[in-house]
């Protein structure tokens, strides 16, 4: 990793109107995010945390530009970001494939969009469905697979476009517990080894430290950055080996301590 961030966030803040203009928090606006600052490394990948509604989605939403700050500025390759580019890929919870489109058309649509010839395409669809064991199902429709193999279908289609920057809303959110740690495996060992820059929102706190270079904690609505928390616990290409690590626990009582602090001032 170098000191270069891909994903940058100076001071930004978002509000949104309120349909109950004498609310306390501003009359007619609520304040999701309060003066965020926050920058990530090139090949590094940092996990966000934090009480439902403190913000973590706007400020995915906002790095997309999907959706425009209030105040502040975000940058993405040292470009300002004012409208969905290319450099950027977004990873939700559900995996959104196109009911009418086979695996592999799905996983080509990105591509498609931006002009990438046919050939192409589909030859960098088919190496990728491979990579994630789904060979056999490229033909098959979305209905025809498990929940586990379409969010494959998904992180492969979000890797499509190679993208600098992947941007993760609990992407294994709806998985059991056997399926996730199987994904979450995929997705530390591509990271590791296309060196793709990652921030990524989970309420899991084991899944936060065993994936991420770096753990941020957001603070309620307005939502704030509280503390950061530098993930040391051998190599994160290899989440499941990271789960036994003994510090992993320590980990993960002060990012509980931290939240529980938060819903507490609520």
């Amino acid at each position: 990793m170098t000191g270069s961030p891909r994903l940058e966030f100076r001071d930004v803040s978002k509000r949104f109107a309120n349909a109950r203009a004498n609310s306390r928090q501003g009359g007619g606006f609520v304040v999701a995010v309060d003066g965020v600052s926050l920058s990530i490394a090139d090949g590094e990948v940092v996990s966000l945390i934090g009480p439902s509604g403190c913000g973590k989605s706007t400020l995915l939403n906002m790095g997309a530009g999907l959706d425009p700050v209030s105040s502040g500025q975000v940058f993405v390759d040292g470009e300002l970001v004012t409208r969905p580019n290319r450099h950027v890929a977004f990873m939700l919870q559900k995996d959104l494939l196109l009911p009418w489109r086979t695996i592999v058309e799905n996983v080509e649509l990105g591509q498609e969009i931006q002009g990438a010839p046919g050939r192409e395409r589909r030859q960098r669809a088919l190496d990728l469905l491979a990579k994630y064991r789904l060979s056999d199902f490229v033909a098959h429709y979305p209905h025809q697979l498990s929940g586990g193999m379409r969010q494959r279908a998904a992180l492969a289609r979000t890797l499509a476009v190679d993208p600098s920057v992947l941007l993760m809303d609990e992407p294994f959110s709806a998985l059991d517990a056997q399926t996730k740690m199987v994904l979450q495996q995929d997705l530390a060992r591509t990271l590791a080894d296309t060196g793709k820059t990652a921030l990524f929102i989970t309420h899991d706190l084991v899944e936060a430290v065993a994936l991420s270079d770096r753990v941020l904690v957001m603070s309620q609505r307005p939502g704030r950055i509280i503390e950061e928390i530098v993930v040391e616990a051998g190599d994160r290409d290899n989440p499941m080996k990271r789960r036994q690590h003994p510090r992993i626990a320590e980990y993960v009582v002060r990012l509980m301590g931290l939240l529980q602090i938060e819903q507490a001032a609520a």
